[in-house]
């Protein structure tokens, strides 16, 4: 042990800063058993469904993928997915990413270009944030769902830049609410504005499919681009990007996370394929969907926790301590809650986050809620 070399002071330091601000992070091996945590909204995975729509598939001994899809990972079951996909989700186009960072990062960083505009929600994902980082194209962040500090941002920068694309989250992945996205259709759709919207939340929680918030309003051909990520509802793994497929063509040109990097597996995709086949017929959303009813039917009083229709529910609670405090406290209630805390998000605004599943009781609800 003693050949290791020494950690820089910078490392020791900073790990420090983060124990003393009771931030610093840990991975964990067990959780309590009632679930009001996991992103796995309809227990696709949980509950085995996933697994058992698996085993009426045909695969083949394949294990791993051999490469990029570029140069020996791609296959007929990928364009066989991904028409699927663009299908369901009535797009010209679908790309599989190997995850919803993947995809983000892909779009965010190759779209848009020097002399373009990013105008972006000032509560969009990391993933989102960091594909900005990395493209040549100006930014700026208007106001969580502000419809008037976005068009002030267009107003004043309208005629600087090239192209103008828009980012939101359809549902945000820590509040929990849904972006004004029939007025942001209009607004992008008057003004010659490119929007992007990431479904990570809600594919399989909206639409009567589980196809997405997009579909549900049916604005999904104001969209340039949309995503949708397959952690989270659909209980496996992987993204896709929708749009036309001219966009398809670009990102395959010049998206670095889609070009260096190995495809995934057969398993994977046949996940994919069997999640979609289970949003055709499950009465999971329904359950789902009831769950949400009931839990806001408890809580609506209550100005603790952020209004939100999705399976994501707030409870804010300022203060890194006072939140492990409560997480603690709904763990020996054998209840699975996660403190948000900052730098997460920002000092002040730190949460307990709450997921809704389709498998969640009523008497688990009344449970939770009572604690909180």
């Amino acid at each position: 042990m003693g050949g290791f070399k020494k950690n820089p002071s910078t490392i020791i330091d900073l790990l420090q800063q983060r124990r003393i601000k009771g931030s610093l992070r840990s991975l964990l091996t067990s959780y309590p058993s009632i679930d009001f945590s996991s992103n796995d909204y309809l227990g696709f995975s949980s509950k085995g469904l996933l697994t058992e729509e698996l085993k009426t598939m045909d695969a083949s001994n394949h294990v791993g993928s051999t490469g990029s899809r570029l140069i020996s990972g791609n296959s007929l079951l990928f364009q066989e997915i991904e028409n699927s996909i663009a299908v369901f989700h009535k797009a010209e186009a679908a790309l599989v990413f190997n995850s919803g960072y993947d995809a983000n990062l892909g779009l965010l960083s190759s779209v848009p270009q020097k002399g373009d505009l990013i105008l972006s929600d000032e509560l969009i994902h990391a993933s989102l944030i960091d594909g900005i980082r990395l493209s040549f194209a100006s930014n700026y962040k208007f106001k969580h769902n502000d419809l008037l500090s976005l068009k002030e941002l267009l107003n004043r920068h309208r005629n600087s830049f090239n192209e103008i694309y828009v980012v939101v989250e359809s549902v945000y992945s820590m509040d929990g609410d849904c972006a004004p996205l029939l007025e942001l259709a209009e607004l992008c759709r008057h003004s010659k504005i490119h929007l992007i919207v990431d479904e990570a939340h809600a594919i399989g929680v909206f639409g009567k499919n589980g196809e997405g918030l997009c579909q549900e309003l049916n604005i999904q051909e104001d969209c340039f681009a949309r995503i949708y990520t397959y952690g989270k509802a659909m209980g496996c793994h992987g993204a896709a990007i929708l749009g036309n497929e001219k966009l398809k063509q670009y990102l395959i040109n010049f998206s670095r996370s889609f070009i260096y990097t190995t495809a995934m597996p057969e398993h994977s995709l046949l996940a994919i394929k069997a999640a979609y086949q289970l949003l055709l017929k499950t009465t999971e959303i329904k359950k789902l969907k009831s769950n949400i009813d009931y839990f806001n039917s408890k809580v609506n009083s209550s100005s603790d926790f952020i209004e939100s229709k999705s399976a994501i529910h707030c409870q804010l609670v300022p203060g890194n301590h006072s939140v492990q405090l409560l997480e603690e406290e709904a763990c020996k209630a054998d209840i699975f809650i996660k403190g948000i805390k900052s730098p997460t998000i920002k000092e002040g605004q730190e949460r307990i986050r709450i997921c809704l599943h389709s498998f969640n009781t009523e008497s688990e609800i009344d449970l939770l809620v009572n604690l909180l």
